[in-house]
């Protein structure tokens, strides 16, 4: 099973890249962040018709996450358990029946929080509080579990082109750091290290200063992995090639392989 996650940058933008993706790689779950529009404004009908269900949970403008599925997926979950009052469309769980067995996906876009301080930074780290509540709940379930998204994290320095340059900012943290760590030793495997060490290996790039052309990237879009899942870990890849493309997202799609 092929699970993939794709912060778009506005769905209506990128749609011709995103359907071009999608034909040529064929994913068997799609996560989507970042699509800003409402869920009557999601194409859906295009997708539909190249053989996925859709499921969005969609805002106006901004944020907005979806997934896509090759199954109709099950137990639709909009928002994060116990943080109903945030407004925000940034958390999408479903069951992906997968023959004798399933898999439980979540397409996250979890806040970039600058500027640092402030009540934006206070929020990433309190949506990121509730987002280990339910990671910690999901494991009780022993089922194979992906959380897969834009974490808007930059792990370790191995995960930016220039450490120092990012210091102080939201993404990087000694604090952002502190509320990533927890996830993983809830017993969550970081899909990409788990498989490799090298370094330059970057999901998202600036649209200024030729940050693409130099190589001046980051990686802050991962897939966590219950035990159950990582067990069948086959592969995980960046298509960078997606990057090079007219008017695309700034972000990449992240694919990981589980066998099932």
């Amino acid at each position: 099973m092929k699970i993939a996650t794709w912060n778009v940058n506005s769905i209506k933008a990128r749609l011709p890249n995103a359907l071009e993706w999608v034909k040529a790689a064929g994913p068997d779950v799609l996560c989507m962040q970042e699509i800003k529009c409402v869920d009557e404004n999601f194409p859906t009908a295009a997708f539909e018709e190249i053989g996925y269900h859709v499921t969005v949970h969609g805002q106006k403008t901004y944020n907005g996450v979806a997934i896509l599925s090759k199954v109709s997926p099950d137990d639709v979950m909009r928002g994060l358990p116990g943080n109903e009052a945030d407004e925000q469309a940034r958390y999408l769980e479903v069951v992906i029946p997968a023959g004798d067995t399933i898999v439980r996906v979540a397409s996250i876009y979890l806040p970039n929080g600058n500027p640092v301080p402030g009540p934006k930074y206070d929020y990433k780290l309190n949506w990121m509080h509730h987002l280990k509540n339910r990671m910690q709940d999901v494991l009780k379930l022993e089922e194979m579990s992906v959380f897969s998204g834009d974490y808007n994290v930059i792990p370790a320095p191995i995960d930016v082109h220039n450490p120092k340059a990012w210091e102080g900012d939201a993404l990087y943290r000694p604090e952002t750091h502190a509320a990533w760590r927890p996830l993983l030793h809830l017993g969550y495997t970081e899909a990409f290290r788990a498989l490799s060490s090298d370094p330059e290996q970057y999901s998202f790039w600036d649209y200024q200063a030729g940050a693409w052309q130099r190589n001046h990237g980051i990686r802050i879009d991962h897939h966590l992995l219950s035990p159950q899942a990582a067990d069948r870990l086959q592969s995980c890849t960046i298509d960078k090639d997606v990057r090079a493309k007219e008017r695309p997202s700034d972000h990449v799609p992240v694919i990981c392989e589980l066998d099932i």
